[in-house]
């Protein structure tokens, strides 16, 4: 821009050292293709944070899970806060997750009594042979 004054104004002797400007209009594709742009910048950096967050957070879960893991009592101590913290929300129901091998205890289809005691009547036998 200066060059421009200069080539316009030195020929008349005159030499402009700042020029304000107040009012500046852009074509309106230029407003939208800069908007966009500025759109998409704030996008980015909005994902870096996320991803930031994120890394921190895995970080302090890994963490969580290094301490937890080092004493099982911390875990139960855990889900007995997690529960306190779910009933002073007012909720209605509770969920408690079990663990599968409970469960799969239950769904595990029972043996007529008749076998369970022939089965041990077996064991006594073999444990103690006639003689």
């Amino acid at each position: 821009m200066q060059v421009s004054l200069d080539e316009a104004t030195e020929s008349r002797g005159i030499k402009v050292e700042r020029v304000d400007i107040k009012d500046m209009r852009l074509p309106i594709q230029l407003q939208r293709a800069m908007a966009a742009e500025a759109e998409a910048s704030r996008e980015a950096r909005a994902k870096i944070i996320a991803a930031e967050g994120e890394q921190k957070a895995s970080r302090a879960l890994r963490e969580a899970s290094d301490i937890i893991s080092d004493s099982p009592a911390a875990l139960q101590l855990r889900y007995l806060q997690t529960l306190n913290t779910i009933s002073a929300e007012k909720n209605s129901t509770i969920v408690f997750p079990l663990p599968i091998d409970i469960i799969s205890f239950f769904t595990r289809p029972r043996e007529p009594r008749e076998s369970r005691e022939r089965r041990e009547l077996t064991k006594q036998d073999l444990q103690n042979p006639i003689s």
